[in-house]
């Protein structure tokens, strides 16, 4: 694994766009009611009575915009891991615009690659069945 840092610069690049994205999706999340479209919410879900691996998401970005962590993880913990890295992110390309900081590259071998892969394929499957135990047994979380 190499982790190299660019030159200062204010080029936009790509972790700044998913920064700015940040930046937005945290703002919607904290000033309109998403959640209470009529439209809005999980079809699996509702049809089925079992949650989506995405299930959780939307009150992951509405409780982190509002500062409460500890109910983004009860919502769903690998959404509540991705919003907070997201929220470094959007702090970073705010500091990287205005004092032109260096942009990290990381850059890893085939096999690294593969193990994040497995890792992260490993990850969301942990995560959906802590979502479907929150969500259908909370018994069996809860006490």
């Amino acid at each position: 694994m190499t982790l190299t840092w660019s030159p200062r610069h204010r080029q936009v690049g790509l972790l700044d766009a998913l920064g700015l994205a940040a930046w937005v999706g945290f703002a919607v999340a904290r000033w309109v009611p998403v959640a209470r479209l009529p439209f809005w919410g999980c079809t699996l879900r509702r049809t089925t009575g079992w949650p989506c691996p995405g299930c959780g998401l939307t009150r992951v970005a509405d409780r982190l915009s509002h500062g409460n962590v500890a109910g983004a993880f009860e919502a769903n913990p690998l959404g509540a891991v991705a919003g907070l890295l997201m929220a470094g992110l959007a702090c970073w390309t705010l500091l990287h615009m205005v004092l032109a900081l260096p942009t990290p590259s990381l850059s890893l071998t085939e096999r690294e690659a593969r193990w994040a892969r497995r890792g992260l394929v490993a990850a969301v499957l942990v995560n959906y069945a802590v979502v479907i135990l929150s969500t259908r047994f909370p018994h069996l979380l809860h006490g």
